[in-house]
Protein backbone atom coordinates (compact mmCIF):
# COMPACT_ATOMS: atom_id res chain seq x y z
CA UNK A 1 0.00 0.00 0.00
CA UNK A 2 1.84 3.04 -1.41
CA UNK A 3 2.02 5.68 1.60
CA UNK A 4 1.92 9.47 0.97
CA UNK A 5 5.33 11.41 1.58
CA UNK A 6 5.61 13.67 4.45
CA UNK A 7 6.25 17.25 4.11
CA UNK A 8 9.66 17.31 4.79
CA UNK A 9 10.27 14.68 2.43
CA UNK A 10 9.03 16.20 -0.61
CA UNK A 11 11.17 19.19 0.30
CA UNK A 12 14.41 17.02 0.56
CA UNK A 13 13.38 15.36 -2.86
CA UNK A 14 13.03 19.31 -4.19
CA UNK A 15 16.62 20.14 -2.73
CA UNK A 16 17.91 17.00 -4.50
CA UNK A 17 15.89 17.96 -8.02
CA UNK A 18 17.01 21.29 -7.57
CA UNK A 19 20.83 20.29 -6.97
CA UNK A 20 20.86 18.18 -10.06
CA UNK A 21 19.63 20.46 -12.54
CA UNK A 22 21.62 23.34 -10.64
CA UNK A 23 25.51 21.24 -11.55
CA UNK A 24 24.15 19.32 -14.33
CA UNK A 25 23.41 22.61 -16.45
CA UNK A 26 26.88 24.41 -15.29
CA UNK A 27 28.75 21.21 -16.14
CA UNK A 28 27.15 21.35 -19.07
CA UNK A 29 27.98 24.81 -19.78
CA UNK A 30 31.65 24.49 -18.73
CA UNK A 31 32.06 21.27 -20.47
CA UNK A 32 30.46 20.84 -23.75
CA UNK A 33 30.71 23.02 -26.92
CA UNK A 34 26.92 22.96 -26.98
CA UNK A 35 27.14 24.98 -23.51
CA UNK A 36 30.04 27.39 -24.78
CA UNK A 37 27.82 28.29 -27.66
CA UNK A 38 24.85 28.88 -25.57
CA UNK A 39 27.24 30.98 -23.30
CA UNK A 40 28.16 33.13 -26.09
CA UNK A 41 25.01 33.46 -27.65
CA UNK A 42 23.67 34.79 -24.26
CA UNK A 43 26.56 36.86 -23.41
CA UNK A 44 26.30 39.10 -27.33
CA UNK A 45 22.31 39.03 -27.03
CA UNK A 46 22.67 41.21 -23.34
CA UNK A 47 21.57 44.72 -23.91
CA UNK A 48 24.80 46.73 -23.24
CA UNK A 49 27.21 43.77 -23.39
CA UNK A 50 27.77 43.83 -27.15
CA UNK A 51 31.34 43.97 -26.99
CA UNK A 52 31.42 40.64 -25.24
CA UNK A 53 33.61 39.59 -22.30
CA UNK A 54 37.24 41.19 -21.98
CA UNK A 55 39.76 39.45 -21.81
CA UNK A 56 37.95 36.07 -22.69
CA UNK A 57 39.70 32.77 -21.16
CA UNK A 58 39.07 30.67 -24.37
CA UNK A 59 40.43 33.36 -27.14
CA UNK A 60 43.38 32.97 -28.56
CA UNK A 61 45.99 35.44 -27.19
CA UNK A 62 48.43 36.99 -29.71
CA UNK A 63 51.66 39.02 -28.20
CA UNK A 64 52.99 41.86 -30.48
CA UNK A 65 54.66 44.95 -30.04
CA UNK A 66 54.71 48.75 -31.81
CA UNK A 67 54.38 47.72 -35.06
CA UNK A 68 52.31 48.43 -37.59
CA UNK A 69 53.09 44.74 -39.42
CA UNK A 70 50.26 43.08 -37.77
CA UNK A 71 47.33 45.13 -39.09
CA UNK A 72 45.64 42.18 -40.93
CA UNK A 73 45.00 40.38 -37.57
CA UNK A 74 44.06 43.41 -35.63
CA UNK A 75 41.79 44.56 -38.47
CA UNK A 76 39.72 41.69 -38.86
CA UNK A 77 39.31 41.31 -34.85
CA UNK A 78 38.00 45.18 -34.71
CA UNK A 79 40.46 46.21 -32.32
CA UNK A 80 43.02 44.38 -29.71
CA UNK A 81 40.79 43.21 -27.11
CA UNK A 82 38.50 39.81 -27.45
CA UNK A 83 34.63 40.77 -28.12
CA UNK A 84 32.05 39.40 -30.43
CA UNK A 85 32.07 42.37 -33.11
CA UNK A 86 35.09 40.51 -33.90
CA UNK A 87 34.98 38.47 -37.33
CA UNK A 88 36.87 35.71 -35.95
CA UNK A 89 34.24 35.60 -33.71
CA UNK A 90 31.29 35.87 -36.36
CA UNK A 91 32.89 34.02 -39.21
CA UNK A 92 34.90 31.51 -36.99
CA UNK A 93 33.58 31.01 -33.71
CA UNK A 94 35.55 32.09 -31.16
CA UNK A 95 37.52 35.24 -30.05
CA UNK A 96 40.89 36.66 -30.62
CA UNK A 97 43.02 39.14 -27.85
CA UNK A 98 46.03 41.06 -28.87
CA UNK A 99 48.69 41.72 -25.89
CA UNK A 100 51.37 44.50 -26.63
CA UNK A 101 54.48 42.97 -25.14
CA UNK A 102 57.24 45.51 -26.18
CA UNK A 103 59.95 44.52 -23.91
CA UNK A 104 61.97 41.36 -25.80
CA UNK A 105 62.41 39.25 -22.31
CA UNK A 106 59.35 39.44 -21.17
CA UNK A 107 57.19 39.02 -24.21
CA UNK A 108 59.40 35.10 -24.14
CA UNK A 109 58.75 34.93 -20.74
CA UNK A 110 54.52 35.38 -21.31
CA UNK A 111 54.99 32.91 -23.87
CA UNK A 112 56.45 29.98 -22.04
CA UNK A 113 53.84 30.83 -19.24
CA UNK A 114 51.10 30.51 -21.44
CA UNK A 115 49.68 33.89 -21.04
CA UNK A 116 50.06 34.43 -24.97
CA UNK A 117 49.78 31.18 -27.32
CA UNK A 118 51.19 33.22 -30.57
CA UNK A 119 54.30 35.51 -30.25
CA UNK A 120 55.94 37.80 -32.79
CA UNK A 121 59.41 37.22 -34.14
CA UNK A 122 61.52 37.85 -36.98
CA UNK A 123 63.11 35.17 -38.49
CA UNK A 124 66.21 36.81 -39.36
CA UNK A 125 67.05 37.12 -35.42
CA UNK A 126 65.02 33.71 -35.03
CA UNK A 127 68.02 31.68 -34.91
CA UNK A 128 69.91 33.45 -32.03
CA UNK A 129 66.92 32.77 -29.78
CA UNK A 130 65.68 29.41 -31.25
CA UNK A 131 68.32 27.33 -29.19
CA UNK A 132 66.62 28.88 -25.45
CA UNK A 133 62.59 28.41 -26.70
CA UNK A 134 63.57 24.71 -27.40
CA UNK A 135 61.93 23.28 -24.70
CA UNK A 136 58.48 24.24 -25.77
CA UNK A 137 59.13 23.49 -29.29
CA UNK A 138 58.62 26.20 -30.93
CA UNK A 139 57.61 26.39 -34.70
CA UNK A 140 56.63 29.13 -37.53
CA UNK A 141 53.19 29.46 -38.20
CA UNK A 142 53.12 32.33 -40.74
CA UNK A 143 54.37 35.51 -41.97
CA UNK A 144 52.92 38.76 -40.90
CA UNK A 145 54.95 41.12 -43.03
CA UNK A 146 58.51 42.13 -44.65
CA UNK A 147 59.53 45.75 -43.25
CA UNK A 148 59.68 48.41 -46.09
CA UNK A 149 60.66 51.76 -44.41
CA UNK A 150 60.26 50.29 -41.18
CA UNK A 151 64.26 49.98 -40.54
CA UNK A 152 66.56 52.83 -41.87
CA UNK A 153 69.91 53.63 -41.19
CA UNK A 154 70.86 57.64 -40.28
CA UNK A 155 74.58 58.79 -40.40
CA UNK A 156 76.34 62.03 -40.46
CA UNK A 157 77.03 64.05 -42.56
CA UNK A 158 79.81 63.19 -45.16
CA UNK A 159 79.10 59.63 -45.22
CA UNK A 160 77.39 58.79 -48.56
CA UNK A 161 78.23 55.27 -48.86
CA UNK A 162 78.82 52.14 -47.27
CA UNK A 163 82.50 52.38 -47.53
CA UNK A 164 82.42 55.45 -46.13
CA UNK A 165 81.18 53.26 -42.62
CA UNK A 166 84.53 51.85 -42.26
CA UNK A 167 85.93 52.67 -39.18
CA UNK A 168 82.79 54.46 -38.22
CA UNK A 169 80.90 54.34 -34.77
CA UNK A 170 77.91 52.43 -35.33
CA UNK A 171 74.81 52.27 -32.33
CA UNK A 172 72.74 49.40 -33.04
CA UNK A 173 70.59 46.62 -30.53
CA UNK A 174 72.05 43.35 -31.28
CA UNK A 175 70.69 40.51 -32.08
CA UNK A 176 67.25 41.94 -33.44
CA UNK A 177 66.21 43.19 -37.14
CA UNK A 178 68.31 46.30 -36.42
CA UNK A 179 71.47 44.33 -36.71
CA UNK A 180 70.60 41.93 -39.21
CA UNK A 181 70.51 44.76 -41.85
CA UNK A 182 73.56 46.20 -40.65
CA UNK A 183 75.10 43.34 -41.27
CA UNK A 184 73.33 42.31 -44.69
CA UNK A 185 73.96 46.25 -45.64
CA UNK A 186 78.03 46.09 -44.90
CA UNK A 187 78.10 42.87 -46.93
CA UNK A 188 76.80 44.40 -50.32
CA UNK A 189 79.49 47.13 -49.29
CA UNK A 190 81.92 44.30 -49.23
CA UNK A 191 82.20 45.15 -45.63
CA UNK A 192 81.89 43.51 -42.04
CA UNK A 193 80.80 44.32 -38.72
CA UNK A 194 84.58 43.86 -37.59
CA UNK A 195 85.21 46.40 -40.18
CA UNK A 196 82.88 49.00 -38.12
CA UNK A 197 82.74 49.98 -34.50
CA UNK A 198 79.83 48.71 -32.91
CA UNK A 199 78.44 50.38 -29.93
CA UNK A 200 75.61 48.34 -28.46
CA UNK A 201 72.24 49.17 -27.47
CA UNK A 202 69.20 47.67 -25.39
CA UNK A 203 66.78 48.98 -28.49
CA UNK A 204 66.58 50.87 -31.97
CA UNK A 205 64.98 53.89 -29.58
CA UNK A 206 68.08 54.08 -27.45
CA UNK A 207 70.32 53.63 -31.13
CA UNK A 208 67.95 56.97 -32.15
CA UNK A 209 68.49 58.95 -28.87
CA UNK A 210 72.62 57.80 -29.07
CA UNK A 211 72.86 59.06 -32.90
CA UNK A 212 71.07 62.56 -31.61
CA UNK A 213 73.26 63.11 -28.89
CA UNK A 214 76.08 63.20 -32.10
CA UNK A 215 78.15 60.40 -30.17
CA UNK A 216 77.90 57.96 -32.58
CA UNK A 217 78.38 58.17 -36.38
CA UNK A 218 75.60 56.33 -37.91
CA UNK A 219 72.51 54.29 -36.16
CA UNK A 220 70.34 51.86 -37.02
CA UNK A 221 66.74 53.02 -35.99
CA UNK A 222 62.69 52.30 -36.54
CA UNK A 223 60.67 54.62 -38.45
CA UNK A 224 59.47 57.48 -37.82
CA UNK A 225 62.81 58.31 -35.39
CA UNK A 226 64.53 58.79 -38.59
CA UNK A 227 62.84 61.76 -39.68
CA UNK A 228 63.45 62.78 -35.87
CA UNK A 229 67.01 61.72 -36.45
CA UNK A 230 67.36 63.94 -39.61
CA UNK A 231 65.66 66.95 -37.90
CA UNK A 232 68.23 66.99 -34.78
CA UNK A 233 71.21 66.58 -36.59
CA UNK A 234 72.21 68.72 -39.55
CA UNK A 235 73.57 67.35 -42.70
CA UNK A 236 72.80 63.73 -41.77
CA UNK A 237 70.69 61.22 -43.92
CA UNK A 238 69.01 57.90 -44.51
CA UNK A 239 72.08 55.71 -46.28
CA UNK A 240 69.76 53.13 -46.52
CA UNK A 241 66.20 52.02 -45.48
CA UNK A 242 63.98 48.70 -46.16
CA UNK A 243 62.32 50.11 -48.62
CA UNK A 244 65.25 49.18 -50.86
CA UNK A 245 66.30 46.18 -48.43
CA UNK A 246 63.00 44.92 -48.91
CA UNK A 247 63.49 41.31 -48.77
CA UNK A 248 65.76 40.84 -45.00
CA UNK A 249 63.15 41.41 -41.95
CA UNK A 250 60.01 39.41 -42.47
CA UNK A 251 58.08 39.17 -39.53
CA UNK A 252 56.48 35.69 -38.37
CA UNK A 253 54.79 34.38 -35.42
CA UNK A 254 55.34 31.33 -33.27
CA UNK A 255 53.99 28.90 -31.14
CA UNK A 256 54.36 25.77 -29.61
CA UNK A 257 54.03 22.75 -31.33
CA UNK A 258 51.40 21.44 -29.17
CA UNK A 259 49.29 24.12 -29.16
CA UNK A 260 48.90 23.85 -33.19
CA UNK A 261 48.48 20.46 -32.72
CA UNK A 262 45.63 20.79 -30.59
CA UNK A 263 44.01 23.42 -32.17
CA UNK A 264 45.09 22.78 -35.70
CA UNK A 265 41.26 24.21 -37.19
CA UNK A 266 41.08 27.22 -35.50
CA UNK A 267 44.50 28.20 -35.91
CA UNK A 268 44.12 27.60 -39.69
CA UNK A 269 40.73 30.04 -39.61
CA UNK A 270 42.92 32.59 -37.79
CA UNK A 271 45.28 32.15 -40.46
CA UNK A 272 42.77 33.02 -42.99
CA UNK A 273 41.24 35.39 -41.32
CA UNK A 274 44.51 37.53 -40.80
CA UNK A 275 45.08 37.11 -44.55
CA UNK A 276 41.43 38.32 -45.69
CA UNK A 277 42.10 41.32 -43.72
CA UNK A 278 45.83 41.90 -44.80
CA UNK A 279 44.14 41.85 -48.11
CA UNK A 280 41.37 44.22 -47.83
CA UNK A 281 44.15 46.58 -46.02
CA UNK A 282 46.14 46.12 -49.13
CA UNK A 283 43.24 46.93 -51.38
CA UNK A 284 41.54 49.74 -50.04
CA UNK A 285 42.86 53.16 -48.35
CA UNK A 286 39.75 53.56 -46.67
CA UNK A 287 40.34 50.18 -45.01
CA UNK A 288 44.05 51.08 -44.18
CA UNK A 289 42.56 54.53 -42.47
CA UNK A 290 39.94 52.38 -40.30
CA UNK A 291 43.29 49.63 -39.52
CA UNK A 292 45.52 52.69 -38.97
CA UNK A 293 42.44 54.34 -36.11
CA UNK A 294 42.77 50.70 -34.48
CA UNK A 295 46.15 50.76 -34.13
CA UNK A 296 45.81 54.55 -32.62
CA UNK A 297 43.70 53.68 -30.43
CA UNK A 298 46.14 51.15 -28.48
CA UNK A 299 49.44 52.57 -28.98
CA UNK A 300 50.07 54.94 -26.95
CA UNK A 301 51.06 58.44 -28.06
CA UNK A 302 50.99 57.11 -31.63
CA UNK A 303 48.59 59.39 -33.75
CA UNK A 304 46.24 57.94 -36.46
CA UNK A 305 48.43 59.57 -39.41
CA UNK A 306 51.82 57.72 -37.43
CA UNK A 307 50.08 54.33 -37.18
CA UNK A 308 49.16 55.08 -41.23
CA UNK A 309 53.03 55.69 -41.41
CA UNK A 310 53.59 52.39 -39.71
CA UNK A 311 51.38 50.59 -42.40
CA UNK A 312 52.72 52.31 -44.91
CA UNK A 313 56.61 50.98 -43.92
CA UNK A 314 55.37 47.15 -43.77
CA UNK A 315 54.17 45.11 -46.94
CA UNK A 316 51.34 43.23 -45.00
CA UNK A 317 52.01 39.44 -46.13
CA UNK A 318 48.98 37.52 -48.31
CA UNK A 319 47.92 34.28 -48.30
CA UNK A 320 50.36 33.72 -51.73
CA UNK A 321 52.90 35.64 -49.85
CA UNK A 322 52.59 33.30 -47.36
CA UNK A 323 53.32 30.05 -49.96
CA UNK A 324 56.03 31.59 -51.25
CA UNK A 325 57.73 31.93 -47.59
CA UNK A 326 56.92 28.48 -46.96
CA UNK A 327 58.61 27.23 -50.61
CA UNK A 328 55.00 26.12 -51.66
CA UNK A 329 55.60 27.66 -54.81
CA UNK A 330 58.03 25.68 -57.45
CA UNK A 331 58.27 28.77 -59.64
CA UNK A 332 59.00 31.40 -57.16
CA UNK A 333 62.78 32.27 -57.22
CA UNK A 334 62.85 34.92 -54.46
CA UNK A 335 63.91 35.19 -50.69
CA UNK A 336 61.75 32.05 -48.70
CA UNK A 337 61.75 31.65 -44.95
CA UNK A 338 64.17 28.66 -45.27
CA UNK A 339 66.94 30.88 -46.90
CA UNK A 340 66.94 33.83 -44.66
CA UNK A 341 66.39 31.77 -41.71
CA UNK A 342 69.83 29.41 -42.83
CA UNK A 343 71.80 32.45 -43.78
CA UNK A 344 71.48 34.27 -40.75
CA UNK A 345 72.12 31.49 -38.60
CA UNK A 346 75.32 30.71 -40.23
CA UNK A 347 76.13 34.58 -40.34
CA UNK A 348 75.33 34.82 -36.45
CA UNK A 349 77.60 31.77 -35.92
CA UNK A 350 80.74 32.99 -37.75
CA UNK A 351 80.00 36.39 -35.44
CA UNK A 352 80.08 34.16 -32.13
CA UNK A 353 76.52 34.91 -31.32
CA UNK A 354 75.22 31.56 -31.53
CA UNK A 355 76.93 28.16 -29.18
CA UNK A 356 75.93 24.76 -30.69
CA UNK A 357 73.40 23.99 -33.23
CA UNK A 358 70.62 25.23 -34.77
CA UNK A 359 67.97 23.66 -35.61
CA UNK A 360 66.73 22.92 -39.36
CA UNK A 361 64.33 24.99 -41.07
CA UNK A 362 62.08 21.75 -41.94
CA UNK A 363 62.22 21.45 -37.76
CA UNK A 364 60.78 24.52 -36.96
CA UNK A 365 58.79 25.45 -40.27
CA UNK A 366 54.73 24.55 -39.95
CA UNK A 367 53.16 24.88 -42.98
CA UNK A 368 50.35 22.79 -42.46
CA UNK A 369 47.84 26.16 -41.59
CA UNK A 370 48.84 27.83 -45.27
CA UNK A 371 49.34 24.80 -47.11
CA UNK A 372 45.20 23.73 -45.67
CA UNK A 373 44.08 27.12 -46.82
CA UNK A 374 42.46 28.06 -49.87
CA UNK A 375 42.23 31.77 -50.83
CA UNK A 376 41.70 33.05 -54.23
CA UNK A 377 41.46 36.21 -56.17
CA UNK A 378 43.72 39.17 -56.74
CA UNK A 379 44.10 40.66 -53.23
CA UNK A 380 45.15 37.00 -52.01
CA UNK A 381 47.96 37.09 -54.97
CA UNK A 382 51.44 37.16 -53.85
CA UNK A 383 53.51 40.59 -54.50
CA UNK A 384 54.31 41.42 -57.91
CA UNK A 385 58.37 42.06 -58.35
CA UNK A 386 59.14 46.03 -58.66
CA UNK A 387 58.98 46.88 -62.18
CA UNK A 388 62.41 48.81 -63.62
CA UNK A 389 61.92 51.34 -66.28
CA UNK A 390 64.71 51.23 -68.95
CA UNK A 391 67.47 54.11 -68.36
CA UNK A 392 69.62 55.54 -70.81
CA UNK A 393 73.72 54.48 -70.30
CA UNK A 394 74.82 57.89 -69.20
CA UNK A 395 71.93 57.94 -66.57
CA UNK A 396 73.05 54.11 -65.45
CA UNK A 397 76.25 55.28 -65.41
CA UNK A 398 76.09 58.45 -63.38
CA UNK A 399 73.86 57.05 -60.69
CA UNK A 400 74.82 57.01 -56.78
CA UNK A 401 76.24 53.86 -55.58
CA UNK A 402 75.27 52.78 -51.99
CA UNK A 403 77.33 49.51 -51.40
CA UNK A 404 80.01 48.23 -53.51
CA UNK A 405 81.04 44.99 -53.60
CA UNK A 406 84.21 43.70 -55.82
CA UNK A 407 84.61 40.29 -56.52
CA UNK A 408 87.31 38.41 -58.80
CA UNK A 409 85.79 36.71 -61.68
CA UNK A 410 88.64 34.63 -63.79
CA UNK A 411 87.62 34.92 -67.79
CA UNK A 412 89.82 33.46 -70.71
CA UNK A 413 92.06 35.94 -72.02
CA UNK A 414 89.82 37.84 -74.45
CA UNK A 415 87.05 36.02 -73.59
CA UNK A 416 83.66 36.60 -72.10
CA UNK A 417 81.88 33.82 -71.27
CA UNK A 418 81.14 32.53 -67.86
CA UNK A 419 82.38 28.98 -66.63
CA UNK A 420 80.86 26.90 -63.72
CA UNK A 421 83.43 28.32 -61.19
CA UNK A 422 82.04 32.04 -62.46
CA UNK A 423 79.05 31.17 -61.86
CA UNK A 424 79.37 29.49 -58.86
CA UNK A 425 81.26 33.34 -57.29
CA UNK A 426 77.87 34.77 -58.41
CA UNK A 427 76.06 32.58 -56.63
CA UNK A 428 77.97 32.48 -53.37
CA UNK A 429 78.81 35.93 -53.71
CA UNK A 430 75.64 38.68 -54.82
CA UNK A 431 72.86 36.69 -55.79
CA UNK A 432 71.51 36.59 -51.89
CA UNK A 433 72.19 40.23 -51.74
CA UNK A 434 70.16 40.60 -55.39
CA UNK A 435 67.35 39.06 -53.39
CA UNK A 436 67.07 40.92 -50.35
CA UNK A 437 67.52 44.15 -51.77
CA UNK A 438 64.88 43.79 -54.49
CA UNK A 439 63.85 47.22 -54.82
CA UNK A 440 66.82 48.40 -55.49
CA UNK A 441 69.02 48.38 -59.07
CA UNK A 442 72.09 46.96 -59.69
CA UNK A 443 75.10 47.79 -61.45
CA UNK A 444 77.90 45.53 -62.99
CA UNK A 445 80.98 46.74 -63.47
CA UNK A 446 83.49 45.33 -65.69
CA UNK A 447 87.29 46.30 -65.02
CA UNK A 448 90.40 45.50 -66.52
CA UNK A 449 94.22 45.89 -66.11
CA UNK A 450 95.81 48.03 -69.10
CA UNK A 451 97.42 45.47 -70.97
CA UNK A 452 95.83 46.09 -74.47
CA UNK A 453 94.76 48.92 -76.05
CA UNK A 454 92.11 50.54 -74.14
CA UNK A 455 89.31 50.20 -76.40
CA UNK A 456 89.41 46.56 -76.61
CA UNK A 457 89.63 46.45 -72.87
CA UNK A 458 86.13 48.66 -72.80
CA UNK A 459 84.60 46.89 -75.30
CA UNK A 460 85.53 43.41 -73.76
CA UNK A 461 85.43 44.58 -70.14
CA UNK A 462 81.36 45.43 -71.26
CA UNK A 463 81.01 42.14 -72.99
CA UNK A 464 81.54 40.63 -69.36
CA UNK A 465 79.35 43.01 -67.28
CA UNK A 466 76.63 41.68 -69.69
CA UNK A 467 77.39 38.05 -69.58
CA UNK A 468 76.95 38.49 -65.88
CA UNK A 469 73.68 40.12 -66.53
CA UNK A 470 72.63 37.69 -68.58
CA UNK A 471 72.91 34.77 -66.00
CA UNK A 472 71.06 36.59 -63.56
CA UNK A 473 68.47 37.30 -65.99
CA UNK A 474 68.05 33.61 -67.55
CA UNK A 475 69.07 31.77 -64.10
CA UNK A 476 67.71 33.65 -61.45
CA UNK A 477 64.96 35.36 -63.12
CA UNK A 478 66.21 38.70 -62.53
CA UNK A 479 64.70 42.12 -64.98
CA UNK A 480 67.04 43.10 -67.30
CA UNK A 481 65.70 46.47 -66.73
CA UNK A 482 66.94 46.55 -63.28
CA UNK A 483 70.90 45.44 -64.13
CA UNK A 484 72.64 48.62 -65.32
CA UNK A 485 75.91 47.48 -67.48
CA UNK A 486 78.96 49.39 -67.50
CA UNK A 487 82.30 48.31 -68.94
CA UNK A 488 85.31 50.72 -67.39
CA UNK A 489 88.05 49.21 -69.19
CA UNK A 490 91.15 49.57 -67.45
CA UNK A 491 89.83 53.42 -66.55
CA UNK A 492 88.87 52.29 -62.68
CA UNK A 493 91.68 50.91 -61.07
CA UNK A 494 92.05 49.74 -57.60
CA UNK A 495 95.41 49.01 -57.20
CA UNK A 496 98.87 49.37 -59.67
CA UNK A 497 99.10 47.71 -63.08
CA UNK A 498 103.01 47.72 -62.81
CA UNK A 499 102.89 44.31 -61.12
CA UNK A 500 101.07 41.43 -61.83
CA UNK A 501 99.31 41.11 -58.76
CA UNK A 502 98.33 44.70 -58.87
CA UNK A 503 96.77 43.70 -62.21
CA UNK A 504 94.59 40.83 -60.84
CA UNK A 505 92.86 43.01 -58.74
CA UNK A 506 92.24 45.24 -61.51
CA UNK A 507 90.98 42.33 -63.24
CA UNK A 508 87.50 42.45 -61.65
CA UNK A 509 84.00 42.72 -61.43
CA UNK A 510 82.21 45.51 -59.25
CA UNK A 511 78.01 44.89 -58.21
CA UNK A 512 77.02 47.90 -57.12
CA UNK A 513 73.22 49.04 -55.35
CA UNK A 514 72.17 52.27 -56.76
CA UNK A 515 69.22 54.10 -56.04
CA UNK A 516 66.38 55.46 -58.00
Amino acid sequence: MAKRLTTFSKFLITLVVVGVVFFGGKWLLDNTEFGQNLRQQSTSETPGKSDGPKGSSDAIKVGVVTWGGYAGGQYFNEGFEANTRSRFYKDYGFQVEFKVLDDFDASRAAWKRDEVNLLWATIDAFPTEVAALSDFDPVVVWQADWSRGGDAIVVRRGINSVADLRGKKIAVAELTPSHSFLIWLLEAGGLSVRDVEIIPQSNAIDAAAVFKSQRVDAAVVWSPDDEDCLRSVPGSRVLESTRSASNIIADVFIAKRSFVDNNKERMRQLYEGWMRGAAEINSSDANKRKAAKILSENFPGFSEDDTYQAIDNVRLTTHGDNRNFFGLNADYAGVTGSSLYGRMADVYRDLDFIEGSVPNWRLIAYPDLVENTNLSGPEHAAESAKTFTDISDEEGRTKEAIATKRVSINFRTGEFQLDENAKYIIDREFVDIAKAFANSRIRIEGNTDNVGSRSSNVALSKKRAQAVRDYLVQVHNMSPSRIIVVGNGPDKPVASNDDESGRAKNRRTDFELVGE
